[in-house]
């Protein structure tokens, strides 16, 4: 038999990686020619889902095609990040993802079915905020102070709601229990909404959830506001301290950005970033993240990366030290 050449093995290499990129290129110059699906990894009228549904529908009108979003909670999102992650590498499945799905949850988890760094492409930031501890009114409890002095009174008495193992509603409440020396019940809800429904029916004590969907509820007097968790008071609502005017240097702000499964091609990834962040300077977008305490970004792919890098490094220990963990 015949041996090939070194420098045909070579010549027929450079042949398909120039045939790849021609194809790579070809799909970027027709996309999109169908619609896109948007993958939540949270449940329906959660923060997640409010905000892709924003922009899913600037990006509709501005790109010709349906972009449609589809919320596939569970597992602290790892169920939605997992189906993106296996999906096709071709621009048509996104993911919203979330501080927890490419954050906490490598540390959290004990194993999990994808790789949160080398099983996407990020493609931008989208917002950051922070999030509200909110109360059943009937909590005899009206601000930080008095949270911890009660908590510390009623040992193992009081529980905290979150949207689920993982998500920064869990996180925030396990870095207040370290920082403050309390110890609150955890218990995960399938999403913000069940969560809050039921600290407003009193099964469930307080919970730290985003200000997106607590704060319209603050207002209606169905919940109780006692502190928010970014650095400092929040301008959606100035009258409400923040923790670290109690406990000094607790900080825990949220965020979610777009992901895209690895391989996708950098023209798809640069198109889809631009029309994201064009989507968050249309005013009414802006204006109704601002109000719900959403500071929009809008960052570069490779401004994303290092972020969500950086992300994952800060979160490791807060996790370890916490001791949560889940199988």
């Amino acid at each position: 038999m015949e041996k090939t050449s070194p420098f045909k093995l070579a010549r027929a290499a450079v042949a398909a990686a120039c045939l790849s990129a021609a194809g790579a290129a070809s799909a970027a110059d027709t996309y999109p020619a169908k619609p896109i699906r948007f993958i939540v990894p949270a449940a329906a009228g959660g923060p997640t889902e409010i905000v892709t549904r924003l922009l899913a529908e600037k990006m509709s009108d501005s790109m010709g095609v349906p972009v449609v979003v589809e919320a596939k909670p569970g597992a602290g999102g790892n169920i939605g990040a997992d189906a993106v992650a296996k999906s096709a590498p071709d621009g048509y499945t996104i993911l919203m993802g979330t501080i927890g799905t490419h954050a906490i949850n490598q540390t959290l988890y004990r194993s999990l079915p994808f790789d949160p760094i080398k099983d996407f492409v990020p493609v931008t930031q989208v917002v950051s905020y922070p999030l509200m501890v909110v109360s059943n009114p009937k909590l005899p409890v009206r601000n930080v102070a008095e949270l911890i002095a009660y908590a510390k009174a009623h040992p193992g008495a009081l529980n905290r709601a979150s949207g689920g193992s993982g998500t920064s509603m869990h996180m925030s409440g396990e870095l207040f229990n370290e920082m403050a020396g309390i110890s609150m019940q955890h218990i995960p809800y399938k999403g913000s909404l069940p969560a809050l429904t039921d600290v407003m029916g009193g099964q469930a004590d307080l919970a730290f959830d985003s200000m997106v969907v607590a704060l319209p509820l603050v207002k209606a007097g169905k919940l109780r506001a006692l502190a928010v968790t970014g650095p400092e008071r929040s301008a959606a609502a100035p009258d409400v301290p923040a923790i670290a005017e109690t406990v000094p240097g607790y900080a825990m702000t949220s965020w979610i950005g777009v992901f895209a499964p690895a391989g996708t091609p950098r023209p798809i990834v640069d198109r889809l970033q631009r029309e994201i962040a064009k989507a968050m300077t249309d005013p009414k977008v802006k204006d109704q993240l601002v109000s719900q305490a959403a500071d929009p970004v809008g960052s570069t792919p490779d401004e994303f990366a290092r972020f969500v890098r950086e992300e994952t490094r800060k979160w490791a220990p807060i996790v370890k030290a916490s001791g949560a963990s889940v199988s």
